[in-house]
C-alpha cells in the first residue's frame, strides 16, 4: 500500500499527513471524518462545527453515504449529504476529498430510490445524481458501493450461507457503469465497502481484463475486536495497492470502555438498541475489559489504545472517526496520534491471540 512517512496529527492550523489513495491521484489525510451522526444525533450547525474543527486540524477527507444518517429512516434520508453540502458551499472544492456511498440490495430501504437497490445502470446513475445534488457539487472524489450486491456475511454476520443466495447485478456490469461515470467526470475514483477477498479479487480482475476503473479503496470494519481484515485482505491490498479505510475503530464506542461500569451510558449502542449488536456478542465484553486494563497499565485511556493501534497499522491508509461533540472529536483526533511502544503492541497481539475477533 502506498503511504507517506508517519507524521503527527496537526493541531489548530497544523498539518496532517497525506497518503495516496490506492493508485488514484487522490491524497487523503490519515484521519477521515465520518459523518453518519449528522442529521440524527447532530444538527446542521453541529455538523458544520465538526467539519470546521476537523478541517482546521488538517483533515481533508470526509466520508458519507446516501443512506445516512443512521439508523437510516425515511424522515432523515439524505440529511447527512445535505449538511455536508451546505458546509462545502463555503469551501474551496479542491481542498476537500469527499467520499460517499451507494446503498446496496438485500435490505428493506424502500425510501431510497424506491428499492430494490441493485447496482445496475439505472440505480447507480440515480444514486450518483442524488448525492451530487445534496452535496451541491459536480463531482464526487471517491464513490463507494456501501455493501456487496451478492449474498455474503456482513454487519456482524460471520458465516457464509450458500442457501441465502440471491440474484445480483454482475460485477462486470456494475464496473462498466462506474467506468462511464468516471469518464463523464462525475466521480474520480471508486471504492468498495464491507467486502471479502473474493469480491475484491473479482473487481480487480474485471477492471484489468476490460480496462475499467480499478478499485482504489476498501472500507471495512477494523479494530481491536475485529482484525479479520489481516487474515486475507491485508496481503491482497498491499500487493494490489488498494487502500484500507478503517471504519468503527472504537467499535461503536465500546472500546472507550464507557459501557463497562455503566451499561446504560448514552451512546449509539444504548440509543439505538440492536444497532450495535456486532459489539454485543458474548466474547466482546471480556475482550473490551482486557484491552481497557492493558491501556491503563501503560498510563493510557482505552480510547488512546484503540485509536492509536488502528492509526499505526501499516495496512491502514485512513482511520475513520466519528463524534457527537467537538470535545469528543478533539479527543479522538488526539488519540489517533498516540505513540504506542513496541512492547505495548506486543501485548496487544498476545491478547488478540486469546481474545481473537469477538466482534467480526
Amino acid at each position: 500500500m502506498i503511504r507517506g512517512m508517519m507524521g503527527h496529527l496537526g493541531g489548530k492550523g497544523g498539518q496532517m499527513e497525506r497518503r495516496q489513495l490506492g493508485r488514484s491521484d487522490l491524497a487523503v489525510s490519515s484521519v477521515c471524518l465520518g459523518t453518519m451522526t449528522f442529521g440524527q444525533q447532530n444538527s446542521e450547525a453541529e455538523g458544520h462545527a465538526q467539519l470546521d474543527r476537523a478541517f482546521e486540524r488538517g483533515v481533508n477527507f470526509i466520508d458519507a453515504a446516501e443512506m445516512y444518517p443512521v439508523p437510516t429512516r425515511a424522515e432523515t434520508y439524505g440529511e447527512t449529504e445535505r449538511i455536508i453540502g451546505t458546509w462545502l458551499a463555503r469551501k474551496r472544492r479542491d481542498e476537500v476529498v469527499i467520499a460517499t456511498k451507494a446503498a446496496g440490495p438485500g435490505r428493506r430501504l424502500e425510501w431510497i430510490r424506491g428499492g430494490p437497490l441493485a447496482f445496475d445502470s439505472a440505480n447507480l446513475r440515480a444514486a450518483v445524481e442524488g448525492s451530487l445534488h445534496r452535496l451541491g457539487t459536480d463531482y464526487i472524489d471517491l464513490y463507494q458501493l456501501h455493501w456487496p450486491a451478492r449474498n455474503q456475511p456482513m454487519f456482524g454476520q460471520w458465516k457464509y450461507d450458500p442457501d441465502a443466495e440471491r440474484v445480483a447485478t454482475p460485477i462486470e456490469d456494475t464496473l462498466a457503469v462506474l467506468g462511464e461515470l468516471v469518464r463523464e467526470g462525475k466521480i474520480r475514483a471508486i471504492g468498495i465497502s464491507n467486502e471479502h477477498p473474493w469480491g475484491l479479487m473479482r473487481f480487480l480482475r474485471v477492471a484489468d481484463e476490460h480496462g475499467l476503473p480499478r478499485v482504489a479503496s476498501i472500507q471495512n470494519a477494523y479494530n481491536l475486536l475485529n482484525r479479520v481484515f489481516e487474515y486475507g485482505l491485508a496481503e491482497m491490498c498491499q500487493r494490489e495497492a488498494v487502500s484500507l479505510l478503517a471504519y468503527s475503530p472504537l467499535g461503536f464506542g465500546a472500546l472507550t470502555g464507557k459501557y463497562l461500569q455503566a451499561p446504560a451510558t448514552p451512546g449509539r449502542m444504548t440509543l439505538f438498541p440492536g444497532f450495535g449488536q456486532r459489539y454485543a456478542k458474548p466474547g466482546a465484553l471480556p475482550a473490551i475489559a482486557d484491552y481497557a486494563a492493558l491501556a491503563r497499565r501503560h498510563g493510557l485511556t482505552p480510547t488512546q489504545l484503540a485509536l492509536g493501534f488502528v492509526h499505526l497499522q501499516g495496512c491502514v491508509t485512513s482511520t475513520i472517526i466519528g463524534a457527537t461533540s467537538l470535545a469528543q472529536l478533539d479527543e479522538n483526533l488526539d488519540a489517533c496520534a498516540t505513540p504506542l511502544a513496541p512492547e505495548i503492541l506486543q501485548e496487544v497481539d498476545a491478547l488478540h491471540l486469546t481474545r481473537s475477533n469477538p466482534a467480526p
